[in-house]
Parts: C-alpha cells; sequence; structure tokens
C-alpha cells in the first residue's frame, strides 16, 4: 500500500495527485494486481479533501480500467498494466527537484550542500 499524500502548493488538482500516485504505485509495484485501495470516504478523510475529488480520481481509473469497483466490497487494482515513461519519470523528477531546490534555496543551502547531504545517505 502507498502513503497518499496531496501537495496544495504543486498546483496540480487533487484528483489527479491521487490518480497520477495510484499510476505510479502500479508501475513500480507498491500497488498489485488485486489489492484493495481505501473506501473513497476513508481516502478523503485521511487526506482532508471532498469525497468528489476522490470519487473523480476513481472513476478517472475506473474508466481506464486500472481500478474495479465491487459493489459492496470495495475498490481494488484491476489487472491493467502500467508503464511509466522514461519521459514521464524525468518530468516527475524534475519537478520533484525543483521544488526540493526552491524550499532549500529559501533556508539559504546551495545547490553544493544539497549534493553533498544526498550522497552522504
Amino acid at each position: 500500500m502507498i502513503d497518499f499524500k496531496l501537495d496544495p502548493k504543486s498546483g496540480v488538482p487533487f484528483y489527479r495527485q491521487i490518480v497520477d500516485q495510484i499510476k505510479f504505485g502500479i508501475a513500480t509495484g507498491k500497488l498489485t494486481i488485486g489489492e484493495q485501495l481505501p473506501t473513497v470516504r476513508a481516502l478523503a478523510v485521511h487526506l482532508k479533501v471532498n469525497l468528489n475529488t476522490v470519487t473523480k480520481a476513481y472513476n478517472e481509473l475506473g474508466i481506464q480500467n486500472i481500478l474495479e469497483t465491487q459493489q459492496g466490497t470495495g475498490t481494488f487494482i484491476g489487472s491493467a498494466k502500467i508503464e511509466i515513461s522514461d519521459k514521464e519519470k524525468k518530468a516527475k523528477l524534475k519537478n520533484i527537484c525543483t521544488e526540493f531546490l526552491a524550499i532549500a534555496s529559501s533556508y539559504g543551502f546551495t545547490v553544493n550542500e544539497l549534493v553533498n547531504e544526498l550522497k552522504q545517505d
């Protein structure tokens, strides 16, 4: 299972962030075929968003046959394969790095200091 997190500063709608996290979760193997997702209500409460936001994300993924909803049982990862292109992975990593760099530089850290710290882990 993945730990869903939303970034209100990203400019990306919350439902899109949920969709992307599920797709990346499947592509990386963190979510597997048949795995049950949280209910719409449970995820909305966890993320502190409107029920319609989660419903919209689940519905979009259902239309793409990525999720399967069984009435009374729940929502599950379907059998559709998800592959994230290298271009899309690179774009996602670039966005993460840009945001990380902006935060770090606002605290006065240099790129070299960041690189050195990352290399230590």
